[in-house]
């Protein structure tokens, strides 16, 4: 790491405070599976999960402040680590499990358990070689949004100080946000015009306190970078597509002629392969950069392995992670038992798949998620393109029989998993980092915290499938339905693998440009509103930067972004239970137009931008 990157964590290596204790174990597992709950049944409705890190700190400094006298803010740490577990098991589940149902194969809860269990605990063991460089060296190169809001939200938590009052601010007004669009509907959460004269493509912003504090964390530059991909794919690529599209015939893999098309729609059945494209080509140019490192943290592992487990050099307590030789022997483990167990099926060919394009996207994922944060990260396109790669060496091998449609699937199920796992398990480690904690301790703490969301998650799948039948208008499981189409279309030979290509081509060329490739790609392959959202939030992080005068100013802009996240999200998790309960709709038609959404974003933006470039009183204080 840079000397001008260097940081002194909030709790020194020197000082030892209680962290791993049974009062912040427990209090994690429970809320991991209230957020592996909710967020499955958000992501099977609508696509997107709600990122857990930010609602599980604030749960986590709550509940031990109110019911705890004394505790500290590692223990905060341990609990919010344990609890984003489930929604990073949820993602992955939701994504690729139900694509096995939609095949006709029923996977059993105790089948769900093993492949979510053993396919966490890989994502967490794979992603542990890439802590010291993306976590340590990379700091102030890569933001890690969700994971610096945790530790600005528990510093100022601990603190006491008015700085606290400044996350406090900011979470109740995404909670009043959130209200008003998703419970009383007064305005629309995410408007979308259409713009006839230009091929009736749209311009749509999902307008959330969520993804304007996410902008701000990311700044300027990424936003930027991941407007411009959505802008080129939805003002560029989709009139194109219906400026010369067939008037008659139908293009696999949609089930209309081009001309009946929405732009939506277009993006859905086209555009998204080129995304997927782009994004698997980013990458590779990632894991190409981080390619040195990697080979050092594996020959350290061997040579750890054959001196017998004992530790070449002693590390400081906030550089000690699961020793490299351990983790060696766990993956091996944990990819021997999925080759041998029956229920796994998987053959050696698989195997091999799963452990070289698994660790693969777990570095592009860690690094991803680094980026943009949990929240945006396009775990579904590194699924894509995992299923993509093993069912082309599956026909290429001759393999078109239903069985290996169902390895294919149950590999990328796990993949999906690991790769889920491993990007929550990113944002954990840098909140740790920040704030001084024991990786090892975190690391053991999400392994703990796999178990029962596991088990939680088969049983959900089915109640769901029982309650609104999955694949249905009320449960349409959007990514598990493209996952189960990717298959299919690869073993037929119907899959648009030119528009795959020109995803890859597209990536080279922004490579050549020496532009970074993974924030363009997303923007390609992620909703334009999101793109739109988040550009907004980095508008305001360069607006602060140029005119605020307050040397605190980025300070309190990133408290108060943080606390629209975890307002945000928190409120979305409760939402989601009150829709599972039937107390509230899942969607109703809003009091005002669609233009007022655009009002009160504008407004919620200036009020940031007020907030931040008025001189800080000598009331705040510094953490």
């Amino acid at each position: 790491m840079d000397k001008k990157n260097k940081i002194t964590p909030y709790i020194p290596a020197s000082k030892n405070i209680p962290e791993f204790t049974f009062k912040a174990v427990f209090l994690g597992i429970i809320f991991g599976i209230i957020f592996a709950i909710g967020n499955a049944y958000l992501g099977l409705k609508t696509g997107t999960t709600v990122s857990a890190s930010i609602p599980a700190a604030i749960l986590a400094m709550g509940f031990l402040k109110i019911f705890f006298k004394k505790y500290t803010i590692l223990e905060c740490n341990i609990t919010q680590t344990i609890a984003t577990v489930g929604e990073g098991l949820a993602g992955g589940v939701i994504f690729t499990i139900p694509a096995l149902m939609f095949l006709g194969n029923n996977p059993s809860i105790y089948k769900i358990f093993i492949l979510s269990t053993l396919g966490g605990i890989l994502g967490i063991l794979f992603m542990i070689p890439m802590r010291r460089y993306i976590i340590v060296q990379e700091h102030g190169k890569l933001p890690f949004p969700e994971g610096t809001a945790c530790a600005e939200i528990l510093k100022a938590g601990e603190s006491g100080n008015a700085s606290a009052l400044t996350g406090l601010w900011g979470f109740l007004i995404g909670i009043f946000y959130k209200v008003c669009t998703n419970i009383f509907y007064v305005w629309e959460e995410l408007p979308s015009w259409v713009i006839k004269p230009f091929q009736k493509t749209i311009f749509s912003i999902d307008a959330t306190p969520a993804l304007l504090g996410i902008g701000y964390i990311i700044g300027p530059r990424i936003s930027s970078m991941m407007f411009a991909g959505g802008a080129v794919a939805w003002w560029v690529i989709i009139p194109l597509i219906k400026l010369f599209g067939s008037q008659t015939q139908v293009i696999y893999p949609s089930t209309i002629p081009v001309s009946l098309m929405s732009a939506t729609e277009i993006w859905d059945n086209y555009v998204r392969y080129i995304g997927a494209g782009a994004v698997a080509v980013g990458g590779l140019f990632s894991l190409l950069k981080i390619g040195p490192i990697i080979y050092k943290t594996i020959h350290v592992g061997i040579k750890e392995l054959l001196s017998g487990f004992k530790h070449i050099k002693k590390p400081s307590r906030t550089d000690k992670d699961i020793s490299m030789a351990w983790l060696i022997l766990g993956s091996l483990a944990i990819v021997i038992t999925l080759w041998l167990i029956p229920i796994a099926e998987m053959n050696f060919i698989t195997i091999i798949l799963l452990v070289t394009l698994g660790f693969f996207f777990v570095a592009v994922t860690s690094i991803t998620v680094g980026l943009v944060g949990s929240s945006s990260n396009p775990a579904s396109g590194m699924t894509i393109t995992t299923l993509l790669i093993t069912c082309l060496i599956f026909v290429s091998l001759g393999w078109t029989e239903r069985v290996y449609l169902i390895a294919a699937i149950t590999m990328g199920s796990v993949a999906t998993i690991a790769i889920t796992l491993a990007a929550t398990t990113s944002q954990d480690l840098k909140t740790g980092f920040l704030l001084g904690a024991t990786p090892k301790k975190q690391q053991i703490a999400e392994i703990i915290g796999i178990i029962l969301p596991s088990l939680a998650l088969g049983s959900t799948l089915y109640i769901l499938n029982d309650a609104y039948q999955l694949g249905s208008i009320k449960m349409p499981a959007p990514q598990a339905t493209l996952m189960s189409l990717i298959a299919k279309g690869v073993i037929s030979g119907n899959l648009p693998y030119t528009l795959v290509i020109i995803g890859i081509i597209l990536g080279i060329f922004i490579g050549i440009l020496k532009i970074p490739i993974l924030p363009v790609a997303m923007g390609l392959y992620l909703p334009l509103s999101l793109s739109t959202a988040t550009m907004v939030g980095g508008l305001i992080a360069y607006l602060t930067g140029k005119y605020a005068k307050d040397l605190e100013a980025k300070e309190k802009g990133i408290l108060l972004s943080s606390g629209l996240i975890g307002g945000d999200a928190c409120s979305g998790v409760i939402i989601a239970f009150l829709v599972v309960m039937n107390i509230i709709p899942p969607d109703k038609k809003t009091i005002l137009p669609p233009y007022f959404s655009l009002i009160m974003f504008a407004f919620l933006a200036l009020l940031l931008v007020a907030f931040m470039l008025k001189p800080t009183s000598r009331k705040y204080q510094q953490k």
